[in-house]
């Protein structure tokens, strides 16, 4: 063979070698590009830049990345701070108004069609248009100068956010009308599940009637802690029967009706249902499986006054529960500026990006945090269409009146625009669900609903102007709980009611004074009245100052029944939580902000006692008897701290038998609602489903057929607990903390393959254990939980606490990403107060600056 003939045999050799050598230098082109790709998108954090203010202003960040500015004027404030924002978050400012505008299609493509055609109904964008026309001169100029510096730090930026290229877009200018879009955003977040609760109960109209509708429905349970709540009871977890106050109703027993549904059982489900996709834990993406967090509703605000605390100072905690993901919904800041008498005002607590607002925390005067409210603030009203002309529906009095349809255009990045129309009746856009058609009538399309009254707060100094304020705020109506730094305190609601005709509030009270709950249905269109306007502030329930010098909410009924009537039930919290934190703080004489850090993170679970104690009343001896694995599960429960910690085995085994209860008494319930729409079920239609569970098993009621007693049916759910374990999980190493791990991460981790762990990895949280659960202070799932902890006494700044997860940064190439998270998870103890400035950048003012 000559020499010659080798060559081909070699070359063939050596191509997978040079193929291998190609796709690693690629590789490596890739990861450089996204490298610089990143880098180039950092926001400036030194030197000086030339915007159009009338001061220079400073941006000092601390070594967590928290900013602090200082300016000579709010508006130079607040061009700074939308400045930072936009350099630091402007991905998730543009989510938030494109959610509520229903414009994220053009940004996202088809798979954001279903949110868009959700949203794009309500036309908030014209709304906000609107309401931002209707502001005052001032607050005005504010959102203007914030949108300014949004657009400033926007162009600044050496690269787009590492987002618009995976995107393939580029971002588009901010608006002042989109702070309005991003209020409108948390409309959806923390009100639109109204709707799936009212489409419940129909449902669970059609399966149930009489005296089985009012006995899955009640009113109240033992749980709930009121704040008039007179002289607690010391909690007593393992008793069903807690009086939360003295004029409680009876509860309704349970009825003698068999329910049609119950047949065979259903497998037992560690788990609550899950919200996945690209967009979870996104504020306005609340839309899931049913049931998916309505245990996990809300957060905790409460209050000590300075009677009963260690320093005499009022003391104010707040962690505002929602689903997590990277960035936080939060940025803390720090705000700045002379005040009118010559001092200083500084204003210290969390903004949410896309609003040049301090959203809670204090002024130095007061101390204020937020908590959902379940008011009713949406009704649904079922058209009686004509049937020769489906446009027409029965107005009251017995008229037609014809539907406008209104044909809005979908933009779709990558494909043809949509043409989508709208049918707008008298009360709202309209809703086809099954068979059925509903017009929406929501808070949120009023003109009450949006403004910037929440920067009132900065100026005030008492409790009492403090609720007057924010009983004019237009926002998601809140429970609003504030300390102010004479150690008063005091509660209202934050936001816009609806006043009810006086024949809904007395149809309200006659139910609740029967013990079930006010049936929110779908109304009539032919007998539809709907709410009258708006309750005036003088209206608006309050209270300063109560006897027991605490003030506790965490979305639970906070009224007595006949006050409540005023304002409606549209889904109020178990109450576990409301009676733990109550109970905790009526234990502490002398509160310190570290004690009131302490009740935010106690995993206590009281909640479950009950069922504790219904599992091993099942586990004796003749159960255990050749069974070792019921034998070992009895065991482990009976040891067990009472804990939800991250070791806590008990725990998780009780919560599995708990949950496959759930599922034999109303998972076949459930998967017949289903049928008319995913979301719906029972646990959306009833927040105190826990309770009428402990009904049952306190009457043995409801066997399912197949079981020739109690017994038999409790020992087999047991059975089905251990079975659904993860293969080749032993009881002992059965920890909370393995089922309940942080998947907190950027909305694109998702987008990544499984290959690529690594690449997932710098785009999520570490996947730390997590303790907590449902109905305790300390709520916490793998992507839901506590957003932000602080504890502040106002006047007391420097000893406040203030945690939250991920960290300020959207960049995951910035120091900040995550800066802080760890602190978070283990709930340790870190300043409230920004600390000294490791970063300083200078905007100098040059008017001429905004003409680029």
């Amino acid at each position: 063979m000559t020499r010659s003939s080798l060559f081909p045999q070699r070359r063939r050799r050596a191509w997978p070698l040079v193929l291998l050598c190609v796709i690693v230098v690629l590789l490596a082109a890739v990861v450089l590009a996204g490298w610089l790709m990143l880098r180039a998108s950092l926001p400036q954090l030194d030197g000086t830049h030339d915007a159009p203010l009338s001061a220079p202003v400073t941006i000092g960040r601390d070594a967590l990345g928290v900013p602090t500015v200082q300016g000579r004027t709010r508006a130079d404030v607040a061009y700074a701070t939308g400045f930072i924002h936009a350099q630091d978050r402007f991905f998730q400012m543009d989510l938030l108004r494109r959610v509520a505008a229903g414009e994220l299609s053009a940004l996202i493509g088809p798979p954001a069609l279903p949110i868009d055609r959700r949203d794009r109904p309500l036309r908030f964008r014209e709304h906000a248009q609107a309401a931002l026309a209707a502001l005052p001169a001032a607050d005005r100029q504010l959102l203007e100068r914030y949108a300014a510096g949004v657009n400033d730090g926007l162009r600044s930026l050496r690269a787009r956010p590492f987002e618009y290229w995976v995107l393939r877009a580029q971002p588009v200018a901010w608006r002042p009308e989109d702070t309005l879009l991003v209020v409108y955003a948390m409309y959806f977040d923390l009100q639109y599940d109204q709707v799936t609760r009212v489409l419940s109960r129909a449902a669970l109209r059609e399966h149930a009637s009489g005296d089985l509708l009012a006995f899955l429905l009640p009113a109240t349970s033992h749980w709930d802690a009121p704040l008039d709540s007179a002289n607690p009871a010391a909690p007593n977890p393992a008793s069903p029967a807690l009086p939360a106050e003295p004029t409680q109703p009876a509860l309704p027993s349970v009825p003698d009706t068999r329910p049609p549904w119950l047949h065979a059982v259903q497998s037992a489900s560690d788990s609550e249902p899950q919200i996945t996709g690209l967009l979870a834990g996104v504020p306005g993406f609340s839309h899931g499986p049913a049931g998916a967090f309505d245990s996990m509703v809300g957060s905790n605000g409460f209050a000590v006054d300075g009677a009963h605390s260690a320093h005499g100072g009022a003391l104010v905690a707040g962690d505002m529960h929602l689903g997590l993901s990277l960035p936080n919904i939060w940025y803390r800041m720090s705000l700045v500026y002379p005040a009118p008498d010559g001092g200083t005002r500084r204003i210290t607590g969390v903004t949410l990006p896309g609003a040049p607002l301090i959203v809670a925390g204090s002024n130095g005067h007061i101390a204020w945090a937020f908590t959902n409210s379940y008011g009713r603030f949406v009704d649904l009203i079922e058209l009686q269409r004509d049937p020769a002309d489906p446009l027409r529906y029965r107005v009251p009095g017995g008229a037609w009146e014809k539907a406008q349809v209104i044909h809005e255009r979908l933009d779709i990045k990558g494909g043809a625009s949509v043409d989508l129309p709208v049918v707008q009746t008298r009360w709202g856009p309209q809703l086809v669900v099954g068979a059925h058609a509903y017009a929406l009538r929501w808070v949120a399309q009023d003109p009450q609903a949006v403004n910037t009254n929440l920067v009132r707060l900065e100026d005030i100094t008492t409790v009492a102007d403090a609720l007057h304020t924010a009983q004019t705020f237009g926002l998601p109506t809140q429970n609003f709980t504030v300390a102010d730094a004479r150690g008063h305190i005091g509660w209202t609601l934050a936001g816009p009611v609806p006043r009810f005709s006086d024949a809904d509030v007395s149809a309200a009270a006659s139910s609740a004074d029967a013990g079930a709950a006010p049936l929110s249905l779908p109304y009539s269109s032919a007998t539809y009245v709907g709410w009258q306007g708006y309750l005036p502030p003088s209206a608006y329930p309050m209270r300063i100052d109560p006897p027991t010098g605490r003030i506790w909410t965490a979305n639970n009924r906070l009224l007595p029944l006949p006050e409540l009537a005023h304002i409606g039930d549209a889904g109020t919290d178990l109450g576990a939580r409301a009676t733990q934190i109550r109970d905790d703080l009526l234990a502490l004489p002398h509160a310190t902000e570290r004690d009131m850090l302490s009740v935010q993170t106690d995993d206590r679970a009281f909640w479950i006692e009950f069922w504790r104690r219904v599992a091993l009343d099942a586990l004796d001896a003749r159960a255990i008897s050749g069974h070792p694995q019921r034998a070992e599960f009895r065991r482990l429960v009976e040891t067990w701290d009472g804990r939800a910690d991250t070791r806590a085995v008990g725990y998780r085994l009780v919560r599995a038998f708990y949950f496959s209860l759930y599922d034999a008494w109303f998972g076949p319930l459930d998967k017949q609602m289903n049928t008319l729409a995913p979301q719906l079920g029972y646990r959306a239609a009833n927040s105190r489903y826990e309770a009428t569970m402990e009904m049952l098993a306190d009457r043995r009621a409801w066997i399912p057929d197949g079981f020739a007693d109690w017994r038999a049916f409790m020992l087999e759910r047991i059975d089905r607990s251990i079975a659904q374990l993860p293969p080749g999980t032993k009881l002992e190493e059965a920890r909370w903390g393995d089922r309940n791990r942080s998947t907190i991460a950027h909305p694109f981790a998702r987008l990544l393959p499984a290959w690529l762990p690594w690449a997932r990895a710098s785009l999520s949280t570490p996947r730390d254990p997590l303790p907590g659960d449902i109905n305790m202070p300390r709520v916490q799932g793998p992507a839901f939980g506590a957003s932000e902890r602080f504890a502040v006494s106002p006047g007391h700044e420097e000893d406040g606490i203030f945690e939250m997860p991920g960290g300020e940064s959207g960049n995951p190439m910035s120091p900040y990403f995550i800066a802080g998270h760890e602190t978070w998870v283990h709930g340790d103890v870190a300043p409230f107060l920004p600390g000294a400035a490791v970063h300083t950048l200078t905007l100098e003012a040059n008017p001429s600056a905004g003409a680029r």
